[in-house]
């Protein structure tokens, strides 16, 4: 009678509902990749030891490669971002920094969906559009940029958009820096310390919401603390509030 029972509690274990549904395995192990998230895809950019960047099709359980990093780039804790002052109409820019080998690159990417059979004559347009592949971050002279300052620990850095035009990425990085950088002009704009009393790294960061526009909100969580940050553009300084 008790074999019955433990079979018959089995069955019901087996048959009830669960919110998890196994999906396609990664094409390579991945360890502290970056994601962003497009459309019905997840752009995972590179990991550490692995340079190639894939496309995650939501809904068919699928994988393609992108491209792959430059091969002088080290990725050792980077951030990609999705740049929302956005000059590709048929696509998405993302801006790739950071890690304990600076860089700083820039991806204008198009869907590898769109078209599964592409023709001699469309690859031959998106290498001339520069599509799908890193470049480096240059300003209107052509020169390139390196966000980054020779002293600054960029591995595990975090970053967020901010600004009435998107101009503004604020970057927080060990020990308990936060920054924050013109996309414009490319010249800082402030050096500032969190009072966090810890070193952060692979924290998380997140913009929020908010009705001023005079003001940049953001979370940031870093082991035991929390913290909500506002940055008055107009005095250039910032405002702390512990949540945690």
């Amino acid at each position: 009678m008790e074999s019955s029972d433990n079979k018959s509690e089995q069955t019901q274990i087996m048959d009830t509902p669960t919110p998890f549904v196994t999906l396609a395995s990664l094409p390579v192990l991945l360890s502290r990749s970056q994601c962003i998230v497009y459309n019905h895809e997840i752009l995972i950019c590179g990991g550490w030891e692995n340079k190639t960047c894939y496309s995650y099709h939501t809904i068919k359980d699928q994988y393609k490669a992108i491209c792959s990093y430059p091969v002088d780039i080290e990725l050792d804790g980077h951030c990609v971002l999705r740049l929302t002052n956005n000059s590709n109409p048929n696509g998405i820019t993302l801006l790739s920094l950071g890690g304990q080998f600076k860089h700083t690159l820039i991806m204008k990417y198009v869907s590898v969906w769109d078209n599964p059979e592409n023709s001699e004559n469309e690859d031959k347009s998106k290498e001339t559009m520069d599509v799908n592949k890193w470049t480096a971050l240059t300003d209107k002279y052509n020169k390139s940029i390196c966000i980054g300052r020779k002293k600054d620990n960029y591995k595990g850095l975090r970053a967020v958009i901010g600004g009435i035009n998107s101009h503004l990425l604020f970057l927080t990085y060990l020990p308990e820096n936060i920054d924050v950088f013109n996309l414009h002009t490319f010249q800082y704009v402030n050096h500032s310390t969190l009072p966090i009393g810890n070193n952060m790294s692979f924290h998380s960061e997140r913009a929020r919401s908010n009705a001023n526009q005079n003001k940049d909100a953001m979370l940031l969580f870093s082991g035991k603390t929390g913290l909500s940050i506002e940055y008055d553009k107009r005095n250039n300084t910032f405002q702390y509030t512990n949540l945690r």
